[in-house]
């Protein structure tokens, strides 16, 4: 398993009964995972001084209860990056810390080119990916069907001082977005991707993993460059195992170039405790593959 160890400014605190307790910087969340099936007792006095805790609803969703004033937005950092966090209806904050250890990746791959690299970012949220890879040196297409998020990546790329960086946005379905850039005839050198298990493009597609991935994966193919780097999928789906991901690469990516094919499960550890809060899986193609 891929861990997150240099996260400063996040940690997990405590996990039981389906909560999870967080430290983001000086602020204190408690949100449900379905991951935390365990029961113990809580050890961590903490739970008591939350700032927030997000309640789920019988009926669906559910809602925050705010204890203490926290800013919106609220920053957060990892080494040189910096992300602004919101408290949203559905549990989120704008940022899945685990995929630190694909940032890692992603800027390492680029920073090991002796070329500019471009990269296309699908289901691209609120841009963390974006940002590192821009911060790496990189230019991005970032494309979510999402008008909000992808505002919100624009707020990261300004907080980041990267607005001269050579970034577009798109609001589109990723799938339609792709098929109009193979007509285009661009080409790309990383291609990473975070889709959800089922979601809605910007014009109401519908999006199903288990039926869609391996069409959109096959795709990109025609997207990638004579020298591509990188495909990356991230799936916090548990429908799909390491293995499927890795066939699809197989059957798709490696048919168009030779590379390594490798998967793993990232996760977060809980300070000062044995116990890892699993955080879904990573599949990848590499040109050359180069170790965390």
């Amino acid at each position: 398993m891929r861990l997150v160890h240099d996260f400063t400014e996040y940690q997990i605190l405590d996990m039981t009964d389906g909560q999870k307790l967080e430290q983001w910087q000086n602020i204190l969340l408690a949100r449900p995972d379905p991951q935390i099936i365990w029961h113990k007792e809580k050890e961590s006095a903490l739970w008591d001084k939350v700032d927030a805790i997000y309640h789920r609803s019988k009926s669906g969703g559910g809602s925050w209860e705010v204890k203490k004033n926290i800013p919106e937005p609220f920053l957060v950092h990892y080494h040189d990056l910096t992300f602004c966090l919101k408290l949203m209806s559905f549990k989120h904050t704008g940022l899945f810390p685990e995929q630190a250890t694909n940032w890692n990746l992603l800027q390492k791959t680029i920073k090991a080119s002796n070329r500019p690299l471009k990269v296309l970012n699908l289901f691209a949220y609120t841009g963390a990916a974006s940002i590192a890879a821009l911060a790496a040196g990189a230019s991005v297409v970032h494309v979510d069907a999402s008008k909000g998020m992808v505002e919100w990546a624009k707020e990261n790329v300004k907080v980041n001082s990267l607005e001269d960086k050579p970034i577009r946005f798109i609001v589109d379905d990723c799938l339609k977005f792709v098929k109009r850039e193979i007509r285009r005839g661009n080409t790309y050198d990383i291609i990473i991707m975070d889709p959800p298990s089922f979601g809605r493009g910007s014009k109401k597609e519908v999006w199903d993993i288990e039926k869609d991935l391996y069409e959109l994966v096959s795709a990109c193919t025609e997207l990638m460059s004579k020298n591509f780097e990188l495909f990356l999928i991230n799936s916090y789906s548990t429908g799909l195992s390491k293995t499927v991901l890795e066939n699809i690469l197989y059957l798709t990516v490696n048919q168009q170039q030779k590379g390594h094919i490798s998967s793993d499960e990232i996760g977060v550890p809980m300070k000062n405790s044995s116990l890892i809060l699993p955080c879904g899986i990573t599949a990848m193609w590499q040109s050359q593959k180069k170790e965390l």
